[in-house]
């Protein structure tokens, strides 16, 4: 897709967030606008998968890992934008017996959710169990991973990075959304966590920083970059700097659009913000 093509499904996927955590009054907005440049990147352009063939084996295909599982409304909208599941079916988020629930599960069988996630810190041992199993099977196809930076404060998380680098686990990438901003405050008030780029470093991890990770060309330019470097001993983590509610000028930079909705004119301005591009549910 051109550079414009991708935009216009960037500002509709921001559009669609809106609007399903409005309709409920309940969601998490303001990671997943930061998040969506990275996700649309990674799923229009960037990752090797089916939608219309949808199935949880994935054999030969591409998988990707959502472990910060809140930010449920940009994966739904990248998912039905790409084609998984119908765009109208976005209209049901959150509300009785979808399966669009707030965190991600499997049961419903919604195409494109590999996993249930929600509690968080268990993604990247999920992600480095399919890595594994690609390699046995001699699937040379990539695992992708999103994490959120106060994840990162799970000790889970740890002992997966330990375990994936001594495996030489490198068909797996690991992203990381470094906003710098967790429900409570900022990561640094809530637990700091230092140099994110020495930690993975020091546990063996190739990284790769974009330090524009709201703008498409530098996360496509990352994210081939971080694939060149598979298959030479090392997992792979991608430090992308962020902004908590990119695209909609009054939720960026604030952890407070972590988990609450957008009121009548909070939408509206956010929506004016992001004029249509390929059509509503």
């Amino acid at each position: 897709m051109s550079q414009q093509d991708l935009q216009a499904v960037v500002t509709q996927v921001r559009r669609d967030i809106v609007r399903m955590v409005h309709a409920v009054n309940s969601g998490h907005p303001g990671g997943s606008l930061g998040c969506t440049e990275f996700l649309v990147a990674l799923y229009f352009e960037h990752m090797n998968h089916n939608a219309k063939a949808f199935n949880m084996d994935g054999t030969g295909e591409d998988l990707f890992f959502l472990s910060n599982g809140h930010i449920s409304p940009v994966i739904y909208s990248v998912l039905a934008r790409s084609g998984y599941f119908p765009v109208e079916e976005l209209a049901t988020f959150r509300k009785l017996n979808t399966r669009l629930q707030g965190h991600p599960t499997t049961h419903d069988n919604l195409p494109g959710i590999r996993i249930a996630s929600g509690s968080l810190g268990q993604g990247m041992s999920v992600a480095i169990g399919a890595a594994e199993a690609k390699k046995l099977n001699g699937d040379k196809s990539t695992i992708y991973t999103l994490h959120g930076d106060g994840e990162l404060q799970e000790g889970q998380i740890w002992e997966a990075a330990m375990y994936a680098s001594a495996k030489k686990v490198d068909n797996l990438i690991c992203t990381v959304d470094v906003n710098d901003a967790q429900i409570d405050g900022s990561t640094d008030q809530v637990l700091a966590m230092g140099s994110l780029n020495a930690k993975f470093t020091a546990f063996g991890w190739h990284v790769i920083e974009v330090a524009e990770g709201n703008n498409l060309q530098a996360v496509l330019a990352g994210l081939k970059q971080a694939k060149l470097a598979t298959g030479q001993g090392k997992p792979i983590c991608i430090l992308m700097h962020t902004e908590m509610g990119n695209g909609v000028d009054f939720m960026m930079g604030s952890h407070k659009w972590h988990g609450i909705a957008p009121n009548d004119e909070q939408l509206a301005s956010a929506l004016a913000q992001n004029p249509e591009t390929l059509g509503d549910y």
